[in-house]
C-alpha cells in the first residue's frame, strides 16, 4: 500500500506552533507520499453519541464526521497535531479520537481490523521548558494505537506560545528532519512494557 499521512490539525489557532512544526517535518516526506490536511476547527465534528449498546450504528454519509471517516481509512500514517491543551489533546483531536469509539461498530467497516498495523504518530507545541508536562498527551495517543493494534511513532515536541515561537526551537526543527524516517514500533501499553 501506497503511504498516505493524514494529518489532523487540532488547535483553535490557525497557523499555530503546532502546525507549522508538522508542516515543517511533512516537508520531509518524499513526494510520491500523498498528504491530506484536515483543520478539525474548519471542520468541527458533532458531539459524540455514545451509542455503543445499541443498533442504530450506520456509516457516516454526509458531512465532516464522513469526511474524517473516510480520511481515516484511507491513511496508512495518522499524524495528531495538537497543542498541549491543559497537559493533554485538544477538545477537537479528543472528540475525533472519540468517534472512532462508534466507528469499531460500523457494519461492514472492521475498522479496527483495518487501523491495526497502521502507524499514529504526534506533533505537540508546549509551552512549557519541561517535556515531562507532555506526557498525558503522549499517554492518550500511545495508548489509543495500543488498542487499535496500531504503530505509534511518538510525539514530535517544540516550544512556543506565541506564533512562530517553535521557529526558533532549533532542537525542534532539527528533530522534524527526520521524525518521519524512524521505525515505528507496534505499539503497547504501559503495562505490557517489558521491564530490563
Amino acid at each position: 500500500m501506497t503511504r498516505r499521512f493524514l494529518f489532523v490539525l487540532g488547535s483553535s489557532r490557525s497557523d499555530g506552533n503546532t502546525e507549522l512544526l508538522a508542516r515543517r517535518a511533512a516537508e520531509q516526506l518524499p513526494p510520491d507520499v500523498e498528504q491530506q490536511w484536515i483543520d478539525l476547527t474548519e471542520h468541527p465534528l458533532p458531539d459524540y453519541e455514545d451509542l455503543r449498546h445499541d443498533t442504530d450504528h450506520v456509516r457516516p454519509t454526509i458531512g465532516n464526521t464522513a469526511m474524517l471517516f473516510d480520511a481515516t481509512l484511507a491513511a496508512t500514517d495518522i499524524v495528531i497535531a495538537s497543542p498541549l491543551y491543559w497537559y493533554s489533546v485538544s477538545a477537537q483531536v479528543k472528540r475525533y479520537l472519540d468517534h472512532w469509539a462508534g466507528w469499531l461498530r460500523t457494519p461492514g467497516v472492521e475498522f479496527k481490523a483495518t487501523m491495526a498495523g497502521r502507524t499514529l504518530w504526534g506533533v505537540t507545541a508546549l509551552a512549557h521548558e519541561e517535556v515531562e508536562v507532555a506526557d498525558p498527551l503522549v499517554g492518550t495517543l500511545n495508548n489509543s494505537a495500543a488498542y487499535m493494534g496500531m504503530r505509534f511513532g511518538g510525539v514530535l515536541l517544540g516550544n512556543g506560545s506565541k506564533p512562530g515561537d517553535v521557529l526558533r526551537d532549533t532542537d525542534a526543527l532539527g528533530h522534524a528532519k527526520t521524525f518521519f524516517e524512524q521505525e515505528a514500533p507496534l505499539a503497547r501499553f504501559p503495562y505490557e512494557q517489558l521491564t530490563p
